[in-house]
């Protein structure tokens, strides 16, 4: 759905969110399917035309304090956007009474006033669910949501415990960061996830239970001292660990998938352990202790082709003579050398 930032006159938005439904009816001489009210600062939708037959309502960006109750009659409707408004618990309670619309897909609540897990256990088949940016303190409740859901997004809130997560057997997506989690737990049943966002938050150590089908891992800003934890992450593609306390590179010789590797910020002082990556594209190695450029060309043999960038910029290493000659003569495919583009 679509999503946007501004402003706009409400007078305005009321007459073309009419004209809007009635333009797309006389072109599409159908039913109106998608209706977009992005950023026009509506406090409510009571001069707002809503067509009976739409699938989508975006109703990002405005100033709603409420739930319109003629959202609860439209049969059709797939995909519901309140992103950026000023829903509250008692605003949305609503919803979860309206069976009408229980064939919703995908359900956006992202950057309002919830201060917990909405009731969603209506929505049977909802396969998107986003409750980011609000000011919610526990993930209680998730476990009413539909074990279809495939993209869950719970981001910038203040959940301190991954709970209630263990019946997301489809789940593909999961976004929790920026939240006060210490603890990675609760997630040897999701066998299908294949992202995981975990950054800024409070984790010290890496518990991923065996999942074998993630491709993206984030734990960026965090409180970690090792890499260790990520061997049986065999399908790991981008692997994002920047900004914690990790002195050694080391668990990375089962993950030959994996392209773009992000260890900046940390205290790395040799870059080693990493022969076997032989798919590496990607590497952020800045902002550590590395000392020279002595053994990088074997500490990367697997990747000396395939390296397309690195960043190494902030180390000792990169105060080297010859410091960007040498890594291009050692990486003959390197395409950008920290900030410099290699023409």
């Amino acid at each position: 759905m679509a999503s946007g930032e501004g402003g706009g006159d409400p007078q305005a938005a009321m007459a073309g969110g009419e004209a809007e439904a009635e333009m797309e009816t006389e072109e599409q001489e159908g039913p109106v399917l998608c209706l977009d009210l992005t950023s026009y600062q509506l406090h409510d939708l009571s001069e707002v035309e809503i067509p009976p037959t739409l699938e989508e309502l975006d109703l990002t960006a405005n100033r709603l304090s409420s739930v319109d109750p003629r959202i609860g009659h439209l049969a059709g409707l797939r995909k519901l956007s309140f992103r950026q408004n000023l829903i509250d618990d008692d605003a949305v309670a609503p919803l979860s009474s309206w069976e009408t619309i229980a064939g919703l897909q995908e359900l956006v609540l992202r950057d309002n006033k919830l201060k917990r897990i909405p009731d969603a256990s209506i929505f049977k088949g909802l396969l998107v669910f986003d409750v980011s940016f609000n000011e919610i303190s526990s993930l209680t409740g998730l476990s009413k949501v539909s074990s279809t859901l495939k993209e869950l997004y719970v981001s910038k809130n203040e959940a301190a415990k991954m709970e209630e997560l263990e019946h997301f057997h489809a789940l593909e997506m999961l976004e929790l960061g920026s939240n006060r989690l210490r603890v990675m737990e609760n997630l040897e049943n999701l066998t299908n996830l294949q992202e995981l966002w975990l950054g800024r938050n409070r984790i010290r150590t890496v518990n991923l239970c065996g999942l074998k089908l993630i491709k993206k891992i984030s734990l960026q800003s965090n409180r970690l001292t090792s890499m260790d934890g990520f061997q049986g992450c065999i399908a790991l593609e981008e692997l994002y660990l920047s900004h914690n306390g990790i002195q050694k590179m080391e668990g990375l010789s089962t993950l030959q998938n994996l392209r773009v590797l992000d260890v900046s910020s940390n205290k790395l002082t040799a870059i080693e352990n990493s022969e076997t990556l032989t798919r590496l594209e990607d590497l952020w190695l800045n902002d550590n202790q590395i000392p020279s450029l002595d053994g990088i060309e074997a500490a990367l043999a697997g990747s000396r082709e395939k390296l397309t960038t690195m960043y190494l910029e902030r180390n000792p290493c990169a105060k080297t003579p010859d410091y960007s000659s040498t890594l291009k003569k050692i990486f003959p495919n390197l395409e950008q050398i920290d900030s410099d583009i290699i023409s």
